[in-house]
């Protein structure tokens, strides 16, 4: 019976998008492709090339680009905020497979979640802060 393969995930979280990251160590096998997210490859769901730089600054501060394969899930939310959502669940894998990356990793940031929210629409307003013009008369 084969050993089933180690993976190391993490859930990154941004705005109203939620992404839930697996990582597996690359085997030597050349048919294996990268970052997988929603069935998709990670270039053609990101295509973006500011994207790329953005999703792949986990592994250059941790010095890991090439070493991992992984499967990502992410849903709600917009791209931007999935791109964000993914990124800070890479970093959470990372540093369970190497708890010494979490200083590399919180120095860059990578590992605070982004609180900021959306703000609720209050009664009388057009938006959450938006007011009907004031008319003296």
């Amino acid at each position: 019976m084969a050993k089933k393969s180690e993976f190391y995930s993490g859930t990154g979280r941004r705005k109203t998008s939620v992404a839930r990251v697996w990582l597996y160590e690359k085997k030597k096998k050349p048919d294996i492709a990268g970052l997988v997210v929603n069935e998709k490859p990670i270039e053609e769901y990101f295509p973006d090339s500011k994207a790329a730089i953005k999703y792949l600054r986990p592994f250059q501060v941790t010095v890991t680009v090439g070493k991992f394969v992984g499967t990502i899930k992410v849903e709600g939310g917009g791209r931007s905020g999935q791109l964000d959502a993914v990124t800070h669940g890479i970093a959470r894998a990372l540093e369970k497979f190497n708890p010494e990356f979490r200083p590399a990793l919180k120095k860059e940031g990578l590992l605070r979640r982004d609180p900021r929210e959306k703000e609720r629409k209050k009664y009388f307003l057009r938006k959450a802060r938006k007011r009907p013009q004031y008319s003296k008369r």
